[in-house]
């Protein structure tokens, strides 16, 4: 399913996930990332939400697109398990996508 889902994004939202899985790889804290986004899946639509709401003050905080982003994957388990599996992938995997 990992799969699919990358196929199917927009080049933008894949580059976006591509720097969110190598940062936090880089920061050793993609497992603590990967089960966040596991624990919050009841409530991701809610987050999804307050991510949308925030986004006139939080929006000089990231790049541009990557709170959009970040509601995407919140608002689709899909994208949200496809996110987890690339967290969960070692840094050297050959499946992993490359920045």
């Amino acid at each position: 399913m990992f799969y699919a889902i990358l196929a199917d994004m927009l080049p933008s939202e894949r580059q976006i996930w591509e720097v969110w899985t190598r940062t936090l790889h880089r920061w050793g804290l993609n497992e603590v990332a990967a089960r966040l986004l596991e624990a919050a899946a009841p409530v991701n639509l809610l987050g999804a939400q307050l991510v949308y709401l925030g986004q006139p003050f939080i929006k000089t905080l990231l790049p541009a697109g990557h709170l959009e982003g970040l509601a995407q994957v919140l608002e689709d388990p899909g994208r949200a398990q496809a996110l987890i599996d690339m967290l969960n992938a070692a840094p050297d995997d050959p499946g992993l996508p490359r920045a």
